[in-house]
């Protein structure tokens, strides 16, 4: 199946049936979300995997008791860095020499010129410049799970602020940004399933400069 293909199978899935998604594939659709590419590489946001039933459970309400969240098999968060740090840049640039052979030196200039651009701007929008990143990761997250007939709803409709509180997302640095829960749909008791996929028309989409 193409990309195209498989963005014309996925929907937003309106209820799952509770069958769970084989590991294998998860793992395929977070190593989608890792791969993805972020501003000058630093991948500023975490992906959190929660598939135990109860904690799924105390989420649902703070997401407006959609049932996604309890009936699907397994719950992606993906959250951005609360802002950017000087010690996230240096561990950033190190590892990456590290990994690929170079000493630090190789990067000094362009890790000084992008502390200059990152580190003096407000918390908040550096959170949201982070978020921005995450949601690349969401996109490439969301494209796998269709090409392997996983069912994926993106999700902002929940509280951030009491989901972050329930998890302690403050002790990792992180806020959530949107949510993804991951499972198969229940054809029989979706009201969407069997409805035509409808998007603007391509002309009125698409602004063309020649």
């Amino acid at each position: 199946m193409s990309l195209l293909e498989a963005l014309n199978w996925r929907y937003a899935v309106k209820k799952m049936n509770g069958q769970p998604v084989e590991q294998e594939k998860v793992d395929k659709i977070i190593a989608a979300a890792h791969l993805a590419p972020t501003s000058s590489g630093l991948q500023p946001f975490k992906v959190i995997v929660v598939t135990n039933q109860e904690l799924k459970e105390k989420i649902a309400p703070i997401a407006f008791n959609q049932s996604q969240i309890i009936d699907s098999s397994h719950l992606l968060i993906f959250a951005a860095f609360e802002d950017y740090t000087e010690e996230d840049i240096d561990g950033f640039f190190s590892y990456m020499n590290a990994e690929r052979g170079l000493p630090d030196s190789v990067t000094d200039a362009y890790k000084a010129q992008l502390k200059g651009m990152i580190l003096g701007r407000p918390a908040q929008e550096n959170f949201n410049h982070a978020a921005r990143q995450a949601y690349i990761g969401f996109g490439m997250a969301l494209a796998e799970a269709a090409l392997l007939k996983v069912d994926a709803t993106p999700m902002e409709g929940f509280n951030a602020q009491a989901l972050d509180e329930l998890l302690g997302l403050d002790k990792h640095g992180v806020k959530s940004v949107t949510l993804l829960p991951l499972g198969y749909r229940d054809e029989a008791n979706d009201w969407l399933v069997n409805l035509k996929k409808v998007r603007r028309p391509l002309n009125e989409f698409l602004i063309e400069y020649k």
